[in-house]
């Protein structure tokens, strides 16, 4: 049920928070259906800038927004949350507002649901981009005239990449490769991923990284993320390589122009879902290499 505001929202202060409110993180997104995901909210809270709203007549929250730097180079908003009982009273774009002040003017980038894109036009944010998400239970197809397969799912022999488990000794390698591919240092947030995610592999060839990809739990499912690879052949390694681990469906959010590989997803098993728009504020497009970008991290839409 709804309920207004108790106070103006100016005299409701956006705070900064810590690994204390992750509780109260996980009850709003359940408050919004989404998944509580105490586990990714753990690591936003780690890596990022989480801001929030206090719920003057509860424990709980009554926003949450979460602002992820690369240097002076982006910023990624994601996770605006606005409770339930709170909504369509301006709340979630006086949040926005203060988050965007926050930033001084540095390029924002975000993943925006259907539902949330009207306001980020609002606010001036372009659209540059397009992911869409596939998801359930992964059936490896085979790929006739594939060279060099073996008997373990997203291994190969002979020619082309070879895959296996991420060691500590990949960690430099697997940042530079990241780096030159997105286009952006994402050290703070990638060095944190061996400890996030269930599974992390990489993909070789002649003694040097040619594409990694993580596998991380989310609810009932295991999502994909990131993924990045030289080429859509060597994508498919790795996804098979991560879906040989696990018994729980899988999630991922694509890049919508590696129609290649979102087709071959389809092939698998795995079904469309809701599409998200990549927006951006103060940068006309996404920085990076597309080709070798294939899936996001996907820790926060809005």
């Amino acid at each position: 049920m709804s309920r207004s505001l108790p106070r103006p929202l100016a005299d409701l202060p956006l705070r900064r928070l810590t690994r204390h409110d992750l509780v109260p993180c996980a009850d709003l997104s359940e408050d919004r259906g989404w998944p509580r995901d105490e586990h990714r909210w753990g690591l936003l809270l780690a890596a990022s800038t989480v801001y929030g709203i206090d719920d003057p007549e509860s424990k709980g929250l009554m926003a949450t927004c979460v602002a992820t730097t690369y240097g002076t180079r982006t910023t990624a908003i994601g996770m605006l949350l606005v409770a339930g009982r709170y909504a369509r009273q301006g709340v979630g774009r006086y949040v926005m507002r203060q988050v965007i002040e926050s930033t001084g003017g540095v390029p924002l980038s975000l993943y925006a649901t259907e539902a949330g894109r009207p306001l980020y036009e609002a606010l001036g944010f372009l659209a540059v981009g397009r992911t869409e998400r596939v998801s359930g239970p992964f059936r490896p197809v085979a790929e006739p005239g594939r060279p060099g397969m073996t008997d373990d799912p997203g291994t190969a022999s002979g020619a082309g990449p070879t895959v296996r488990p991420a060691s500590a000794g990949d960690l430099q390698a697997l940042l530079r490769l990241d780096a030159d591919a997105f286009g952006l240092d994402r050290t703070h947030l990638l060095v944190r991923l061996p400890a996030f995610a269930d599974h992390l592999r990489v993909a070789e060839e002649d003694g040097k990284l040619v594409g990694y990809a993580a596998l991380w739990p989310s609810s009932e499912s295991h999502v994909i993320g990131p993924l990045l690879a030289r080429d859509t052949a060597t994508a498919k390694l790795l996804v098979t390589s991560l879906a040989a681990a696990t018994d729980r469906p899988l999630r991922a959010d694509i890049d919508a122009r590696h129609e290649e590989l979102l087709a071959w997803f389809r092939d698998c098993g795995l079904e469309c879902g809701p599409a998200t728009t990549v927006m951006s504020l103060g940068r006309p497009e996404r920085p990076g290499d597309w080709t070798r970008c294939f899936a996001p991290l996907s820790l926060a839409t809005g």
